[in-house]
């Protein structure tokens, strides 16, 4: 039986696309535009002699004030805020160009502002809805969820609602159509990423100005690693967090992210540093500790591998990946079921990710239940469909049960998915 080591799918900067199931929601992208429409409104930014010279979008807030992109108003003289013909002066209130967040002092009258949300509640998974003012025009809405949350807490936003040029600064809605990031637009390598600054940022903003530290901001920085780890191009992901550790080395996430960067080229060694250097800047860094936990698991390092998961989860015994990953040491160390209980809290915090399902089967299976390990397997691909390795389990689960034209139909999918997953579990049923 084949046990496959955990892949992370964190709420943090470094993790794989992780698509929930679609949910039902009980209200519609129109609702929620409804809601929201006055509170999204068109940024002009103006040179010396008062011609345009780009626009945006922003979000009227409760406090009066208007929030943006600092991109959006970068090398204005004098800004315009408004809808349709109706525009208005505005004048710079604050920015904080570290967080790409600028906001503006303008009289708006007859706009209604909007709701405040906080990222930091949000689930991959969930529906979310862009509205901003692409070219400038009259407001559009799109739909989509939140297909990764990077960071910590509040975590920046990844989502597959498009964000379009000028629609930057616009406003990301939750279900309710409460505000719960400012949308950006990030390109790199031609490929087009959408993402939202947390709204929790927004009141960390105080009036003066506030530029970058560093070669980018801390928003372009997660960007850019979580647009190289969409790519899956780990060796250019390694090098730009090597950068990003010498140009913020007190950032517990740039030493975080290498260590994740590390771990997708199999230098655990080098993983266990990185995550060292991150617990040196933040002790209670619960993910840094999960991670880490991981990486000793690689290595073999059981005993460490514990401890490290028990200090995470001492930190946040919510912490559902830390119990899904102590959960496959235990499988590693034939302790079925202890395996089988990490593996249950796991899935009593989010039944939605597969992961633990998959440790759950292997624990299931070390301890010769194959019906229970056999359902634990199909609740993990009920989840994810593509996830080969659970499928690999599946099938050799359904051979050792006696069930050869499922486990037949199990290869089939191994075909499609993983051929060369497909040819160890063939050697398995065929043996030379």
């Amino acid at each position: 039986m084949k046990k496959s080591l955990l892949t992370l799918k964190l709420v943090i900067p470094l993790a794989f696309l992780t698509l929930l199931p679609a949910q039902l929601y009980a209200v519609t992208a129109g609702q929620v535009f409804n809601k929201v429409k006055e509170s999204v409104i068109v940024v002009k930014t103006l040179d010396r002699a008062d011609e345009e010279q780009g626009f945006g979008s922003g979000v009227l807030l409760p406090s009066g004030k208007i929030a943006t992109n600092c991109h959006v108003v970068e090398g204005g003289a004098t800004y315009q805020v408004g809808w349709g013909e109706q525009f208005v002066p505005a004048t710079l209130y604050a920015e904080d160009h570290d967080k790409d967040i600028c906001l503006l002092d303008a009289k708006v009258v007859s706009r209604k502002p909007a709701e405040l949300g906080k990222a930091a509640t949000l689930k991959v998974g969930d529906r979310v809805y862009a509205v901003g003012a692409p070219l400038g025009l009259e407001l559009s809405i799109s739909q989509g969820i939140v297909s990764q949350l990077r960071g910590g807490l509040p975590p920046m936003i990844q989502t597959t609602a498009a964000i379009s040029p000028g629609s930057s600064g616009g406003g990301l809605f939750d279900k309710k159509g409460r505000l719960v990031g400012l949308t950006t637009l990030n390109v790199v390598e031609g490929q087009n990423l959408n993402f939202a600054i947390p709204v929790e940022w927004i009141d960390e903003v105080k009036p003066g100005r506030r530029e970058v530290s560093g070669i980018y901001s801390h928003s372009e920085w997660t960007m850019r690693v979580s647009a190289l780890w969409h790519m899956e191009n780990f060796n250019k992901l390694l090098k730009l967090c090597h950068a990003w550790t010498k140009d913020e080395p007190d950032n517990k996430l740039a030493w975080y992210s290498l260590g994740a960067a590390y771990g997708q080229i199999n230098r655990y060694q080098d993983a266990v540093e990185a995550y060292r250097n991150a617990l040196l800047v933040d002790p209670q860094f619960a993910f840094a500790w999960s991670n880490l936990g991981l990486a000793y698991a690689e290595l073999k390092l059981y005993d460490h591998a514990i401890k490290s998961l028990q200090e995470a989860l001492r930190i946040d015994p919510e912490h559902n990946f830390a119990w899904a990953n102590l959960g496959f040491v235990y499988v590693e160390l034939h302790r079925y079921n202890a395996a089988i209980m990490a593996s249950r809290q796991a899935l009593r915090i989010d039944l939605g990710i597969a992961e633990p399902w998959n440790n759950l089967g292997l624990a299931y299976a070390g301890l010769k239940r194959h019906n229970n390990a056999i359902e634990a397997y199909r609740q993990a691909i009920r989840i994810n469909p593509e996830f080969a390795v659970a499928w690999y389990n599946l099938g050799v689960t359904y051979e050792l049960s006696g069930n050869k034209g499922a486990a037949m139909d199990a290869l089939k999918e191994l075909r499609r998915l993983d051929p060369a997953l497909a040819d160890k579990f063939f050697d398995f049923l065929v043996p030379r």
